[in-house]
Parts: structure tokens; sequence; C-alpha cells
């Protein structure tokens, strides 16, 4: 190989370097005794039933022991704690017979003022020419360290264990305010809601309430916020607040969304916007011909199933409703229908139709909810909500986001309620 100054052939042998000979003269000459007694692990030999025959310096001053405590009258079992000695008679001792070695296993050893010391114990039969086993050579590891490392790890585990509890409890606590204690009792009308909480360890943004207004009329919503946590707990909080002020001052629906969409456009229109869904209803009972008049307004929220009691489903039409919060001027999707006793109105939030069902992972969807409803028509409102959080337990963890569902259900006066029953 051609090579130019400065170069050197890379596997040529590196040249010595001035003073080396000299500084390895210089050490001490290591002596098989010494590295036997004082190595910084301990040592010891025993028969093959245990006895102690030999030990080394390290092992001794370990456990406080002098030489004479030990060699010829004690065996190796005899070191070890009581859970030693049981784990060395049942596991340890077979174990190193049948394989003739075994390594890395953590013992306790009892030193002689009766403290106690971690240790790693590594054990090799030695044997003979004809393959006798002559004795037993154990390797002894001070596991000290590893075991204050290893508590130090169960100690943090365990408080974060606490505060990951807590912080459950918190979350579960703010959620709960979320959410109405109870849904306003409405004269000929039945009512069931439930929330399903997607993951304990944040706050949804899932809301829904139901509740009086003045003239005999009510008021009920049911949305979504987007995103999860805190931020998403204020706008939720903010947006409950709004639509029942608002729906006091103006109980048309579209003026009420259109009254939240301004406050969360003023509120959020910054770098961080905050937007939701909402469907909003305003309910007015028909005294002459029974059931109620129903008013929906939708800002960019799934459509209402309407489940009838001639076993029909279908979903009601608010098409066009634009999220509340993202424009200054939103538009807002109204319809008006009629629940007439034996009907149900069932309102979703989209954690619902967007979970992952096991079938090659495809959405819920809203085709299958439609058959859902229609399977279950004609219902009550209590049926409808044990079904959906049925389903939504069959689900599992294909439900990804939060949902809430709310159900009002307008019974006959005369008739058995008892799903099925026509």
């Amino acid at each position: 190989m051609c090579r130019i100054d400065g170069d050197r052939d890379p596997g040529a042998a590196p040249e010595n370097r001035p003073g080396d000979d000299q500084t390895f003269s210089a050490l001490p000459e290591d002596s098989p005794q010494d590295l036997y007694e004082n190595a910084p692990c301990g040592y010891l030999s025993t028969l093959l039933d245990g006895q102690i025959a030999k030990v080394n310096t390290t092992l001794l001053n370990w456990l406080g022991y002098q030489r004479g405590d030990l060699v010829g009258r004690r065996r190796f079992s005899d070191l070890l704690t009581v859970g030693g000695r049981l784990y060395h008679e049942t596991h340890f001792a077979p174990l190193l017979r049948m394989q003739g070695e075994i390594s890395g296993i953590a013992l306790e050893m009892t030193a002689a003022d009766g403290s106690r010391l971690p240790v790693l114990v590594t054990s090799t039969v030695k044997t003979g020419s004809d393959g006798q086993p002559l004795l037993i050579r154990t390797t002894v590891f001070d596991a000290s360290d590893r075991r204050a490392y290893e508590q130090e790890l169960l100690r943090a585990r365990q408080e974060s264990e606490r505060e990951r509890e807590r912080l459950r409890q918190l979350t579960t606590t703010l959620q709960a305010t979320l959410l109405p204690p109870t849904l306003a009792s409405v004269p000929g009308l039945d009512v069931a809601a439930h929330y399903h909480i997607a993951s304990i360890d944040e706050v949804g943004g899932d809301f829904y309430d139901l509740f009086p207004l003045a003239a005999g009329t009510w008021g009920l919503f049911l949305g979504d916020v987007c995103g999860k946590g805190a931020e998403a707990a204020a706008v939720t909080s903010l947006a409950r607040y709004t639509l029942r002020a608002a729906a006091v001052y103006d109980p048309d629906p579209a003026a009420v969304l259109k009254n939240l969409n301004t406050v969360l456009a003023h509120e959020y229109n910054g770098a961080d916007p905050r937007f939701c869904t909402v469907i909003f209803g305003l309910l007015t009972p028909d005294s002459g011909r029974g059931g109620f008049r129903i008013t929906l307004a939708s800002g960019g929220h799934p459509p209402a199933l309407l489940l009838r009691a001639d076993g029909t489903a279908d979903y009601l039409p608010t098409p066009g409703g634009q999220l509340i919060g993202v424009l200054p001027d939103a538009h807002i999707a109204t319809t008006t229908f009629r629940l007439d006793p034996g009907d149900t109105l069932l309102l979703h939030t989209d954690g619902l139709t967007e979970a992952q069902t096991t079938i090659r992972g495809d959405r819920y969807g809203d085709d299958a909810l439609l058959d859902f409803g229609r399977a279950l028509a004609p219902t009550t409102a209590q049926h409808t909500i044990t079904a959906i959080r049925d389903l939504l337990d069959t689900l599992g963890p294909g439900v990804e986001d939060d949902a809430a569902v709310l159900a009002v259900h307008v019974p006959h006066p005369d008739r058995d309620e008892r799903p099925g029953t026509r």
C-alpha cells in the first residue's frame, strides 16, 4: 500500500510508547492468595452437603465472622435467612444438582450481628477427572446498592400510583360538576341519561341537561366540546351556563345557539380557538292531543334519533348546522316535530358512532345506530339508555372518546310501557 507523509498503515503494530515497560514492571506482582482473599466479591467452597470448607476474607468481613466460626462448623444454608434457607432447599440446591451450575440468584445472608445482607449468588459444582462431583464453589456479590435502588424505584412507583389515584379522584369530581346531578322532572315525560367515560385520567367535554323554562316549557341540550382536559372542562362549564342563561332570555333554540356562538367566539378568538357541537331543544306540552311539540336546533351536532311508537326509527333532519364558536355568524339548522305517546327521542354525542368495532377496525357509524334504534322501537327512555350502555360495554376499548346519551319518552297514559309491547 502506498503511503504519504503523516500516514501510517492501520494494520501495522502500534509503536511502544516510552516508559510503558517501566510502568507495568513497577506494578506489584499479584498473589493468587491475595486475589482470592481480598477479591471484590465473596468466595466460599463447600462440600456436597453444604458444609463450608473454605471462605475468603471479603465475605468474612461482610458478615462479621471469624474463619473458625464457619469452616467445618457451618453450612452455606445456615448463613441464609429463614426464607432463603427454604428457597435453597426447595429450589437452589435441586437445580444445582441437576444443572451443575446456577447463577444470579437473589438471596439474603444473615451477619453475625443479626443484620441482613442482600446478595447475588452463583454456584458451580467442581467435578473430578472421572466426572464425579467433588465440591461446590460459590461466588457472592454484595447487592445492597442494587436493593436500595430497587426499593427506591418501588417507592417512586407507589408514589406515582398514589398521585395517579389522586388525579383520578380530581378528574372524577371535576367531571361530576359538569353534569347535572339530576334531570328535571317533566310531567308526562320520562327521561334517562348516561355518560360513558372513555378515560378516567382526563376530563371529557360532553355535556347535557334538561331544565324548566317559563310558561310551562322545558329546555334540553346535549353537546360535545372539542378536546379534553382542563381547557375542555372550562369550555364545557361556560357552554352549560350560557345555554341555560340564554334560554331564559330567549328560549328560541336557534337564538340560544347563536348566543352561545357569540360567547365562544368572543372568549376564544385568539391563537387557541375553542368550539363545540350542540343540539338544543324546546319542549312544549300539547295538553289537547297529548305528547310534546319539540323544536330542535343543531350547531354541527349529530342528528337526533326518533323512535316511534309504531316501531319505526329515523334521524331528524338538521342539515347544514355549523360548529359553535368557529364563525362569528354560524348557520343554525332547526327542525320541529311532535313527540307523541309511545315515542322516544335519543340524543347522542359522536363518541358512540365513532367507536371502533372488532370488525376490521371499522367505526360503528350512523347506519349501525339507526339499525340499533329500529330494533329497539317501540321502547322507553330507560330501556333505550340501558341498551346503549350494554352496546358501549360490548364495544369496550373501541370507545376512544367520551359518549353522552339523553333519551326522552312520552308514555301512554293507559298502556303497559314495557319494551316491546304495542
